[in-house]
């Protein structure tokens, strides 16, 4: 008997879609050996421990890059809302990430942004709102109380956030603490602004301000020492909240790196630095 004979078109097609495949299989396997980024939006003052931890998870894990964006809390949710692309958000304050959190009320959220996976929020770390000197402390500025004196006199210059900045925000209730209102200081010319915490440190640091309001994990990583720290009762809590957001392109390997922060080896480098586990 004869084999029937296999119609050329057929024969071609079949050969397109074994090539197809092989090609499909190619690029999966290439995509798998490329691995996966993870995009970070995280406050400017977590610049160098998350830094260094990058190096840690990334030595870990080969298969994952960790890529930062550093900067105000108030800047990085703003980029959020307009779409950038972020898997997780790690803010200096709870009330940037609120403003995207749909769990929370209107009066918390009140655009009712929803880009939060509230299931993956926890609050991973507590810092405090320190006061620095530039080196020599030509002023003899030693304690907030003094500084608050001194800002009354109008004698001084003093660093501190803008009113979107949580540094900034801190600030503001200390001020109010010590019954100063910042606009007239701003007005008689005591006070000079930063777009984010590591703005404020350099004015410091090049001693174009006498004094200035920052974190104390920024004064530990700039060598400033710090002069005194607000209590709770002067500007609250210092909670810096992370989540992965709803838009993450890689939720689960989003999550193992959250959790990761969490753990002794992660924590050690945050410790180190001023911060404290929560």
């Amino acid at each position: 008997m004869n084999a029937k004979k296999v119609p050329a078109g057929l024969l071609a097609a079949a050969m397109i879609a074994l090539l197809a495949a092989c090609g499909s299989s190619a690029a999966e396997s290439k995509a798998e050996s490329e691995g996966k980024e993870i995009i970070v939006f995280a406050a400017a003052s977590m610049t160098e421990t998350l830094t260094q931890i990058k190096a840690l998870y990334e030595t870990a894990n080969p298969e994952i890059t960790i890529t930062y964006n550093f900067d105000s809390s108030g800047t990085l949710k703003t980029q959020i809302e307009e779409g950038a692309d972020c898997d997780i958000f790690i803010s200096a304050s709870p009330k940037q990430m609120n403003q995207l959190d749909i769990e929370q009320d209107e009066e918390k959220n009140p655009d009712r942004l929803d880009f939060v996976d509230a299931s993956t929020r926890f609050d991973l770390l507590e810092n405090k709102v320190a006061l620095v000197v530039p080196d020599g402390n030509p002023k003899g500025i030693e304690s907030f109380d003094r500084l608050a004196e001194h800002l009354k006199a109008g004698d001084i210059l003093m660093a501190m956030g803008n009113a979107d900045v949580p540094v900034g925000q801190y600030t503001q209730k200390i001020l109010a603490f010590y019954e100063l209102e910042e606009e007239a200081l701003a007005g008689a010319g005591v006070l000079s602004y930063g777009t984010n915490v590591k703005e404020v440190t350099t004015q410091v640091v090049e001693a174009s301000v006498d004094a200035g309001v920052v974190y104390a994990t920024d004064a530990f990583s700039a060598g400033l020492p710090v002069i005194d720290t607000a209590t709770a009762e002067m500007c609250g809590q210092v909670i810096y909240p992370a989540a992965v957001l709803k838009v993450s392109k890689n939720p689960e390997e989003a999550e193992a790196f959250l959790a990761y922060l969490q753990s002794d080896e992660a924590m050690a480098v945050f410790e180190g630095v001023g911060f404290s586990k929560l």
